[in-house]
């Protein structure tokens, strides 16, 4: 199973070159189920927001709807155990919030593989950052 940052929803809803063709065709292989992947609940937040700041309004809904309904993508709830986590990542390895809930997830769900195009993300021993 792969995690998904949010850096990969955004690229496939944004990106009309080589980067955001490689997001789309990830996501979807998840689509047709021939890969396995996760993602935070906090990606629907971080999805929407860009997609409304450089698109529309309507825009950025179809992106979140799209998130929603994503077959064969598993949604990690934020919780206070896993905020716990994230905060114990913010002082081991000095990254921002949102990072360490993304790197939080990953790590609550075992999951040794995490794509994304933050490379500050390497920093982490508990898994390997698959770039885009």
């Amino acid at each position: 199973m792969l995690y998904l940052d949010s850096n990969v929803f955004i690229q496939a809803a944004l990106n009309l070159e080589e980067m955001g063709d490689r997001a789309r065709a990830l996501l979807k292989k998840i689509q047709q189920g021939d890969e396995q992947a996760a993602s935070s609940t906090l990606t629907f937040d971080e999805l929407v927001w860009v997609v409304k700041k450089y698109r529309t309004l309507e825009d950025a809904i179809v992106a979140g709807e799209a998130f929603l309904n994503m077959p064969s993508l598993t949604l990690i709830p934020v919780d206070r155990d896993l905020l716990a986590s994230a905060s114990e990542i913010i002082k081991r390895y000095r990254l921002d919030p949102r990072d360490s809930i993304h790197a939080a997830s990953a790590i609550f769900e075992k999951i040794g593989e995490i794509v994304s195009t933050d490379k500050h993300l390497d920093r982490i021993k508990e898994f390997r950052r698959k770039p885009l």
